[in-house]
């Protein structure tokens, strides 16, 4: 909510920093970087506008660095009247592919899967985002374990408006912004007066609700992969299991997978945009077509 001259102050200000802390980083390890790919940090998400904006610089991460930078991933995307997200599918579909679900619980929950042979994708629902911030009412940054969450009660009232939003009845490709979240979710929590620990299980339920609607339908043995930072919540976990039932395999990796598989993809995106060959799917983002994206800073093997 500041002014275009904040906006710029921070973009800069960001890439620098982010090139300092990746340059620290390389000190301390031994291993020659041939490239950065930086996805930055999502300020504006609205692509039904025509626009994403992540702040996070990627001259300025070039120049500290000296390495050549990959950075504004998702803006040819939305250029060609895509959603710009999600992207982490295309990686998905050629890196986790023995996974009938790539399932992805970070601030926003998304998952992508294969459809009638092609690569389908979309945002869910709000996830971490919602469930840090109730969790900083308890002064927490998150919910360790779902600890909170699993002495709460489920609020049925709650749980009824949180899944009446139109969003939800939209066919993929679709994405969410921080916008909308903040516009329609935080108010409707802000207005229950249920206790937060309650609060926590609700939005709990609701996630594992959306997410069974996606995978449950088929009816078969089918495996799901379920990484980021809600793969940690053991209460989450929990809830998703119940949803899914026996047929559904919730296969949760080993901690590093959890945690970095989509800084890998990105690294992948940023490869594959080096390459000269697609790194954004139409299929999952409503695009007009397949595209590479991404701008790129400093020289790539003698090239610009």
């Amino acid at each position: 909510n500041g002014t275009a001259q904040q906006f710029a102050a921070t973009d800069a200000f960001f890439g620098k920093f982010s090139g300092k802390q990746v340059q620290e980083f390389l000190s301390d390890i031994n291993i020659h970087v041939d490239l950065i790919a930086s996805h930055g940090h999502t300020i504006f998400h609205q692509p039904q506008n025509g626009f994403t904006s992540q702040i996070g610089n990627g001259a300025f991460i070039s120049a500290i660095t000296n390495i050549p930078v990959v950075s504004d991933l998702r803006t040819m995307d939305v250029a060609y009247g895509g959603q710009g997200a999600p992207l982490v599918p295309i990686g998905d579909q050629l890196l986790f592919g023995d996974y009938d679900y790539c399932l992805n619980i970070g601030g926003i929950a998304n998952v992508s899967f294969k459809q009638a042979g092609r690569r389908i994708a979309g945002d869910l629902c709000a996830a971490n985002i919602v469930l840090n911030k109730l969790a900083e009412e308890n002064n927490k940054r998150y919910d360790n374990g779902g600890k909170m969450a699993a002495s709460g009660k489920i609020n049925d009232t709650l749980f009824g408006k949180l899944n009446k939003f139109g969003f939800y009845k939209k066919d993929f490709p679709k994405s969410l912004g921080r916008e909308w979240i903040e516009k329609e979710i935080f108010p409707l929590l802000d207005a229950s007066t249920i206790s937060v620990e309650d609060k926590l299980a609700t939005v709990c339920e609701h996630i594992a609700y959306q997410i069974s609607l996606i995978v449950l339908p088929h009816r078969k043995k089918t495996s799901v992969l379920v990484t980021g930072g809600g793969a940690f919540n053991e209460y989450l976990i929990g809830r998703i299991r119940k949803f899914a039932g026996e047929k559904i395999e919730i296969v949760l990796p080993n901690a590093q997978t959890i945690s970095y598989k989509e800084a890998v993809i990105f690294a992948f995106l940023g490869l594959k945009r080096v390459l000269g060959e697609v790194n954004a799917l139409s299929s999952v983002t409503g695009a007009s077509q397949d595209s590479i994206g991404g701008a790129l800073y400093g020289m790539v093997r003698g090239k610009n």
